[in-house]
């Protein structure tokens, strides 16, 4: 198990440049933020720090510039949105790095906030550049990562500044994040079910993997269900199979079996010959699906199997959509899950991405134990991975708390 790491709540951050590693990457639409809830969830840790008296430093990436400087992918209009939010003035850096930054934070003021530029706009972010860290650390007095989102990359940002920094710890949203995604996996209360979708299977069979030895089902949506349904002998039709990982599939499968694990599969389809919308569908009588037809969603009867399973549960946890829910009607299996889970009484946690999205679109977020703002990084996270950028956070001292750390 991974040592207690500090918390945000352990500084003593008066006076101190602190910087914040925050997950500011946001869909941005016509050069304003699109959607800022990735912004709000780190408005705790923003307002600890700078109501006890800190001066916050925040950083970012945005989009994949892949190492180039992208004005379409600055992240001026995002801390607009933040300073709107704040209703105080945050300020902007041209640039991450460099003179003119480092002057620019020396003259913030206690309970002043300043925003970098794209981190990504330089190529020793994702390189982890130890020159590259030693510049960003060189800005701050503290470290606080609040990007849980970020924690599985170890870039410059998330690894490498910490080891020239005095103390770094964990935000507060980073800190729930652990302590939701740790009771899945070191303690879940059973009977545990984990729901996953989504399109490959290729990306979640270290997951699935982990998951056999912890929970007591598994009911598998989306369009890795079909690679699983033909690695079991069933007709799939035209619908999408990664042909390649099969003999993986199979042998999920068989492990599941031995250990006592059930493994649902699609009782039913939603199928049609393509997926445009208006496109007519119909509901197979069986898993069977004709030639021809593709599988774009979980039928009536296997939502309520599957509702059912999560009815039951004490513990669930749901990563990825039941089917094409981009394109009505294929959305009704996901939307289903989603309620099933929101009225279940279990604790409930969604690990992120599309499935997080659908939860909040149904306006069920206040109804889930914990909806993850990392999708990968939970993924990694319940694979049983210690992630880099928390195993770089300080370690706490033992005992019960760690109480203020000293700068």
């Amino acid at each position: 198990m991974t040592p207690r790491k500090l918390s945000v709540n352990d500084l003593d951050v008066q006076g101190a440049r602190v910087f914040v590693r925050v997950d500011f990457n946001v869909p941005l639409r016509e050069g304003e933020v699109a959607d800022d809830a990735r912004v709000r969830a780190s408005l705790p840790t923003l307002k600890l720090i700078l109501e006890r008296g800190g001066r916050a430093i925040l950083a970012s990436h945005l989009g994949r510039p892949k190492g180039k400087v992208v004005p379409g992918l600055s992240l001026r209009p995002v801390a607009l949105r933040l300073a709107a939010i704040l209703a105080r003035p945050v300020g902007m850096a041209p640039d991450c790095v460099g003179p003119a930054v480092v002057a620019q934070a020396g003259a913030l003021r206690q309970g002043e906030a300043l925003a970098l530029e794209n981190l990504r706009f330089h190529p020793g972010e994702e390189a982890n550049d130890d020159a590259f860290s030693r510049s960003l650390a060189s800005l701050a007095d503290l470290y606080v990562n609040d990007a849980f989102g970020s924690a599985h990359r170890a870039h410059a940002s998330v690894v490498g500044m910490t080891r020239h920094v005095r103390l770094a710890a964990g935000g507060l949203l980073l800190d729930r994040e652990v302590e939701m995604l740790s009771r899945l996996r070191e303690a879940p209360e059973k009977p545990y079910v984990a729901v996953l979708g989504g399109a490959k299977v290729s990306d979640k069979i270290d997951l699935i993997h982990h998951l056999i030895s912890r929970v007591d089902s598994i009911l598998i949506g989306g369009a890795m269900a079909y690679t699983f349904m033909m690695a079991g002998g069933t007709r799939v039709g035209a619908s999408r199979v990664e042909a390649g990982l099969l003999e993986h599939a199979r042998s999920i499968l068989t492990r599941a079996k031995e250990s006592g694990v059930r493994i649902r599969l699609p009782a039913d389809h939603i199928v049609a010959v393509s997926p445009d919308p208006g496109a007519p569908s119909t509901v197979t009588a069986g898993p069977d699906i004709p030639d021809g037809l593709a599988g774009l969603d979980i039928g009536p009867e296997t939502r309520e199997i599957y509702a059912g399973e999560i009815g039951r549960a004490r513990t669930v946890f749901w990563n990825g959509p039941l089917g094409l829910f981009e394109v009505s009607p294929y959305d009704e299996g996901t939307n289903a899950i989603a309620r099933a889970m929101a009225g279940s009484g279990a604790f409930t946690v969604v690990g992120g991405g599309d499935s997080g999205a659908a939860v909040s679109r149904l306006g069920l977020a206040a109804r889930f134990t914990h909806l993850s703002t990392g999708g990968g990084a939970s993924l990694e996270f319940l694979s049983g991975v210690d992630l880099p950028g928390i195993l770089a956070l300080t370690d706490a001292p033992p005992g019960p708390g760690a109480g203020q750390a000293s700068r």
